[in-house]
């Protein structure tokens, strides 16, 4: 079964087809490198969280950072999402795509002054505060502005959520949060500042996690600190364990959304939290399955013949600065022809035409292909083309989001002349 199934399927006829829609004409008809989504998938994906928290206050604030499209964040505000953001920017695109900052929790180490300006101005839900300093510098603000700032105290719990260092965020030598040591005295410190108003906790331990354990661990350990800080006197609203589910890439088995949650609830009933407001900040388990990357083939460069350990390139019009995934995280990704040849197999490395030897997409695939054939890099979705560089002067790919019948052109290719258009030479 293809990661994305049952939206991801190959006909009878061969032909790879997302929704129903042939990957293959798609890439004809828009070009390649092409990002095509699934808005079923996505919804999909979503309902598992949305029926197991049902009858439970809460809200799901989907993390963007792994898929910032408009029309994405669209089709998640307009099924009752909230938003996980880490950047002013990011804000900005929550407004055009109709969400509604009352459901936006702000996120990050970094924050600066302008940007803290802009959300209390703005009127987010929620800032997720990640330091002492942090904590002063919102206060500040705050005050500047005649506000109450609200704020939820991201907790470090030092878990490994066995997942890469990369993406590995609630290690004590992480730079995230505040330590569980530091809790109890950081939230004292919050409540003493007349610019701030303490309204909940946060916890977020990584990204591609596919065991439930480091969840209950990590909820453990923040239920502790509910108990102290609010024995101290501090009232805690919302209860937020953060996201961070991963998906189906290759062989992995992540826990289901519903079995997570349910697993969870369990605990926060045991603890007797079950009537707090609970948030959760899902994103990869969200979009990751729901997208492909097609791109064509250009040259076949077998290795040298007689040589054994020679590799053979397939070079394609995709490169890392489109999905830099494998290149930094190492990170394997399925790799599929969007249309079936007869014929024996090759192991080709994919590569791209990106000026670096660590521009591949994917090694040693045993493939039929032939130069002109369209590829589908699979569990695409996320952290692509989001994370899509101009590398080498290289314009970003068109996106598509497919809806029952509909295609939808939801970012047009960029020119070569827009990478530059801000520029200036100097005078002579």
């Amino acid at each position: 079964m293809l990661p994305g199934a049952p939206y991801l399927a190959r006909g009878d006829d061969g032909e790879l087809r997302l929704e129903g829609h042939s990957l293959r004409a798609l890439a004809q008809r828009h070009g390649s490198p092409l990002y095509v989504y699934s808005r079923a998938a996505m919804r999909a994906a979503l309902g598992a969280y949305q029926r197991a928290l049902q009858g439970r206050r809460h809200l799901l604030c989907y993390a963007m950072k792994a898929n910032s499209n408009l029309a994405v964040l669209q089709t998640f505000a307009q099924a009752g999402c909230g938003f996980d953001i880490v950047s002013g920017g990011e804000l900005e695109r929550v407004l055009a795509a109709g969400g509604d900052p009352a459901r936006v929790v702000f996120s990050g180490v970094g924050k600066t002054r302008a940007e803290i300006r802009q959300a209390l101005a703005t009127g987010v839900r929620c800032f997720n505060i990640e330091s002492r300093a942090e904590l002063d510098r919102l206060n500040d603000e705050a005050l500047a502005l005649g506000r109450r700032a609200p704020v939820s105290l991201r907790v470090n719990p030092d878990v490994d959520a066995g997942t890469h260092p990369y993406i590995s965020t609630g290690l004590k030598g992480n730079k995230f949060g505040i330590a569980h040591g530091d809790a109890l005295a950081a939230y004292r410190h919050a409540a003493s500042l007349p610019g701030l108003e303490v309204v909940g906790i946060d916890c977020h331990i990584g990204s591609q996690i596919t065991q439930i354990e480091p969840y209950l661990d990590a909820a453990e350990r923040v239920l502790d600190i509910v108990a102290e800080v609010e024995a101290a006197g501090i009232a805690l609203a919302h209860i937020d364990f953060g996201g961070g589910l991963g998906i189906t890439y290759a062989d992995e088995t992540p826990p289901p959304a519903d079995r997570l949650i349910g697993a969870l609830l369990e605990r926060v009933d045991a603890r007797g939290y079950g009537a707090r407001e609970l948030l959760f900040e899902p994103g990869r388990s969200l979009v990751g399955n729901a997208g492909v990357l097609l791109t064509e083939v250009q040259y076949l460069k077998p290795g040298a013949a007689g040589d054994a350990s020679a590799k053979n390139f397939c070079i394609v019009d995709a490169a890392m600065n489109d999905l830099v995934r494998p290149a930094m995280y190492d990170a394997w990704m399925a790799i599929e022809p969007c249309a079936l040849r007869d014929g024996p197999s090759a192991h080709w490395d994919i590569v791209g035409p990106v000026c670096e030897s660590g521009d591949w997409l994917g090694r040693d695939r045993p493939l039929c292909v032939q130069p002109g054939d369209v590829l589908a890099v699979l569990s695409a979705g996320a952290y692509g083309m989001a994370m899509a560089s101009n590398y080498n002067t290289r314009p970003r790919a068109a996106e598509i989001l497919l809806d029952g019948e509909r295609a939808h052109l939801v970012r047009e290719r960029e020119t070569v002349r827009e990478l530059f258009a801000g520029e200036r030479l100097i005078p002579d």
